[in-house]
């Protein structure tokens, strides 16, 4: 097979015409004819640097049927959270489904499962799990390091673990929100070589001349795409480009390509964008991805043009896996394996005896992962502490999945329901169920739906109610991605005529037990100090 076009050149900067041959998956053979510029541009296919798949709700398979129409051909991918409910079984699976599809899923060993010790999850992945699957060729490096504070004081798990991955001579991914200064140079000196959660210019930049890569990072709740982009002006070789969480609904509109049409509208060196979506990646991970030259596997895109980046075609080992904003890579059979244990709630599970009136409040931030801690107000009634509708501070509520527990209750700021609750067992990292709603008996019937389905997300606003039931692990779907997509957008909606305000109030809810990023959050288990690393009160002492 030859293809004409307008080769984009990343290593040698430019762009030229040319006849692309193909040959049993291969590029054979690129030969430079004369300029046309009616030719459509050929380029290496995106990758996105960091990704939990887990998060658009859909199997690998899926997510790769909905990614390959916006030219990703690659995902560095962590399977941190299926970890956390299934163990190594889940990081089986995640693998054998996407091998199922042409597409390039790069898998990580999920460095902390649990995430912390303060908070229930499904499953542990200890020294002899990281060494046994990062014993696996598949199994390509360490992923996200997120227990910062064992990787500076070199806790002897976490030092054996990050030893382990040097032992096979592959990469540690970073997790270190906001550390800079010594405590970042002692992060860095421990292994972690690369960095999706800096969230200010002055962070990135300490953590590149450190030596580390940064990840830029345009998810469905977590964006930091404004205040990084201007590092790939002097440090282009540098910088990646990645989701990390991205949902349905999001990916099935766009993927990398969304960042780099960006970051050409904002100026940036075209060359310096692709290098960072395409070849950065290849480079860091020693990925097997085609880059456009000859002997190399033939993946790539063609684009109608440099600005939008509009994907006419994708190509993965000589395959065209899309065209003209359709996917060609057909359904495959999608098996399921859950953890879901916890019986039917009670609406005065949800209880909280009032000791005052002044609490510690989640404050959610829409497009960042940090919540503030806030004092706020909340109203007393037969005893109880309740929701506070005028002030917008509402109950929110995390319940243990994997075993008969009481929930743990608080409250959070900025969700702005009016009515109703919204619940998930999408609940980074051990996926428990965490819902946020005006009452009780909302919550509870939100909490129970997801029960009754073994996971998934949920909305009740009176008599109306909708789920997307996740049976797979509680957090994937096994359905087809564009009607998952549908299904979520539907929920969303809902979700904001219920009084959200939250650009992505699912994906935002998500992240309230994730208890690694600071500063207040609650897990299956209470209260949580980000920055101290230790449960609190709910309840001000004065």
């Amino acid at each position: 097979m030859t293809i004409q076009a307008q080769l984009v050149d990343i290593h040698q900067r430019q762009i030229r015409s040319v006849n692309l041959t193909i040959k049993d998956g291969q590029i054979s053979k690129i030969e430079e004819i004369a300029t046309d510029s009616s030719l459509p541009y050929l380029m290496p296919g995106f990758i996105d640097a960091h990704v939990h798949v887990e998060s658009s709700m859909l199997v690998p398979s899926e997510f790769a049927r909905l990614a390959v129409v916006h030219g990703t051909v690659a995902t560095i991918s962590d399977p941190h959270e299926i970890a956390n409910v299934c163990g190594i079984e889940g990081v089986d699976y995640m693998i054998a489904n996407g091998k199922q599809v042409p597409f390039y899923f790069f898998f990580g060993a999920p460095s902390c499962v649990p995430a912390t010790p303060f908070e229930t999850a499904g499953a542990e992945i200890d020294v002899q799990g990281i060494e046994e699957l990062m014993s696996r060729p598949e199994i390509l490096y360490l992923a996200e390091m997120m227990n910062w504070p064992g990787a500076v004081n070199r806790d002897p798990i976490v030092m054996e673990k990050i030893e382990i991955s040097k032992k096979y001579g592959k990469p540690i991914d970073g997790h270190a929100p906001g550390l800079m200064g010594d405590q970042a140079e002692k992060y860095v000196s421990a292994g972690p070589s690369t960095d999706h959660e800096c969230f200010t210019y002055e962070e990135g930049l300490g953590k590149i001349k450190l030596g580390m890569k940064i990840a830029i990072r345009e998810g469905s709740a977590a964006k930091n795409f404004e205040a990084l982009i201007d590092l790939i002006d002097e440090y282009p070789e540098m910088i990646m480009f990645c989701s990390d969480d991205k949902h349905p609904d999001n990916l099935a509109i766009s993927h990398i390509n969304e960042l780099a049409a960006r970051a050409v509208a904002k100026g940036k060196d075209l060359f310096d964008v692709l290098q960072a979506a395409c070849l950065n990646p290849i480079e860091h991970y020693s990925l097997n991805v085609g880059q456009v030259i000859a002997g190399d596997p033939a993946d790539f895109i063609l684009m109608k043009d440099l600005e939008k980046f509009e994907v006419l075609a994708t190509y993965i080992k000589g395959q065209k896996v899309a065209e003209f904003g359709k996917t060609l890579i057909p359904r495959v059979n999608n098996e399921v394996i859950n953890n879901f244990l916890t019986s039917l709630k009670k609406p005065e599970d949800f209880r909280i005896p009032a000791s005052g009136t002044k609490v510690r409040v989640i404050e959610a931030l829409d497009g960042q992962l940090i919540t503030p801690e806030i004092e706020g107000e909340i109203l007393i009634r037969d005893g109880f502490a309740e929701s506070n509708l005028e002030k917008d501070i509402l109950k929110i509520t995390v319940v243990n999945r994997y075993e008969d527990a009481p929930p743990a209750v608080a409250f959070i700021k900025n969700f702005g329901l009016k009515t109703g609750a919204i619940a998930s067992s999408v609940g980074h990292d051990s996926h428990n169920i965490i819902a946020v709603g005006i009452d009780d008996a909302s919550i509870c019937r939100a909490v129970n739906l997801l029960i009754e389905a073994k996971g998934g997300v949920s909305a009740v606003s009176g008599k109306k109610e909708e789920i997307l039931p996740l049976p797979v692990g509680g957090i994937m779907s096994p359905e087809d991605g564009y009607q998952v997509a549908e299904a979520y957008t539907r929920i969303d909606r809902m979700a904001k005529e219920m009084g959200s305000t939250l650009n992505s109030p699912f994906m935002t809810l998500s992240f309230m037990a994730l208890l690694v990023i600071p500063d207040l959050k609650l897990s299956d288990k209470g209260l949580f100090d980000g920055r101290k690393f230790e449960f609190c009160d709910l309840f001000y002492d004065f």
